[in-house]
C-alpha cells in the first residue's frame, strides 16, 4: 500500500468512526427515535405503495426504487401502536439491514414510514444509556439505547431487531395460517 492509499484508508476509517456517532432523528407519534446514519440509504417522499396481500398489518406494501422492489414497513404498526396517519411531513426512510443468512445479498433495503424526519444529530457514546428492560412503549429488543439530547431522551433503534426479516416472514406465515394477514377481513 503506497502513502496515498494509506492516507485514504485512514481518512475512510476516521470518517466511518465519526459517522458511528451520528443519528438520523425522526418522529413516530409524539416520540423521537433515531437510527445510525450508516444504516440510512436515502429519504424519499411518501408515495403510492403497491399493497401485497396476506402480509402482516405493519407491512404497508412495496415501492419500486430504481427498479428494485423495496418492502415498506409502518413502524408505528410494527411497534403495536396502530397504522400511521399519513400527513404532509410523512416520508419513507430507506434503510440497509443485514439480509438473513443464506441470502445472496449481504444487505437488504427496507423502507420505513415515519411521521416526520427531524435532523442528523451527533450523540457521543457517553450520552447513550442502555436500553430499559421494561417501561418502554415498544419491545425492549428493538431499542439499542437511549440517547440524551438537550435534556431529552431519544430512542435509538436497533434496526436489525426491529426490521428482522426472518421474524417478519414468520409473522406473515402466521397471518396466512390464521387468516389475519393484511387485506383479509376476519
Amino acid at each position: 500500500m503506497n502513502q496515498s492509499q494509506r492516507h485514504e484508508e485512514v481518512a475512510r476509517i476516521a470518517d466511518t468512526s465519526e459517522n458511528q456517532n451520528q443519528y438520523l432523528t425522526f418522529q413516530i407519534g409524539r416520540e423521537m427515535f433515531a437510527v445510525g446514519i450508516l444504516h440510512i440509504r436515502e429519504i424519499i417522499e411518501y408515495g403510492s405503495l403497491t399493497t401485497v396481500p396476506m402480509m402482516p398489518d405493519f407491512v404497508r406494501g412495496v415501492i419500486n426504487l430504481r427498479g428494485s422492489v423495496v418492502p415498506v414497513i409502518d413502524l408505528s404498526a410494527r411497534f403495536g401502536r396502530g397504522e400511521s396517519e399519513i400527513g404532509r411531513r410523512s416520508c419513507v426512510v430507506i434503510l440497509e439491514v443485514e439480509a438473513p443468512s443464506g441470502s445472496e445479498e449481504s444487505l437488504q433495503e427496507i423502507g420505513v414510514i415515519v411521521d416526520a424526519v427531524s435532523e442528523v444529530l451527533e450523540i457521543p457514546p457517553e450520552e447513550i444509556e442502555p436500553a430499559p428492560s421494561f417501561g418502554a412503549r415498544i419491545r425492549a429488543d428493538f431499542i439499542a439505547g437511549m440517547g440524551k439530547v438537550q435534556g431529552q431522551f431519544v430512542i435509538l433503534l436497533d434496526v436489525q431487531q426491529a426490521l428482522n426479516t426472518r421474524e417478519m416472514a414468520e409473522l406473515a406465515a402466521i397471518g396466512d395460517a390464521t387468516g389475519h394477514g393484511h387485506g383479509l377481513d376476519s
